[in-house]
């Protein structure tokens, strides 16, 4: 994908070169070179993002689900600890 941007911005820069003047030739280069090639790469590189998106949620949930069962296990061990303690109060 990244080899046709760089032939596409390669060509857009020889028709800029061969303008008449210099604003000519760099309006052509960002008109029909940069903005076309930024928004082609953009485009095409939109799935990528949601995949990223959807893993970094995913991993964000897992990491959330094991933190919640480590303390619902530190709060098991806590009440186990306290309820010891109070039948050693009551002997």
């Amino acid at each position: 994908m990244y080899i046709v941007a760089i032939a596409w911005l390669f060509i857009t820069l020889m028709m800029a070169i061969t303008e008449k003047s210099a604003v000519a030739g760099v309006l052509t280069f960002v008109f029909y070179g940069l903005a076309p090639c930024a928004l082609l790469l953009w485009l095409m590189s939109t799935p990528h993002r949601r995949r990223s998106r959807a893993k970094a949620a995913t991993a964000a949930a897992n990491a959330a689900a094991q933190n919640s069962v480590g303390h619902e296990q530190a709060e098991q061990g806590n009440r186990s600890h306290a309820e010891s303690d109070q039948q050693d109060l009551k002997q």
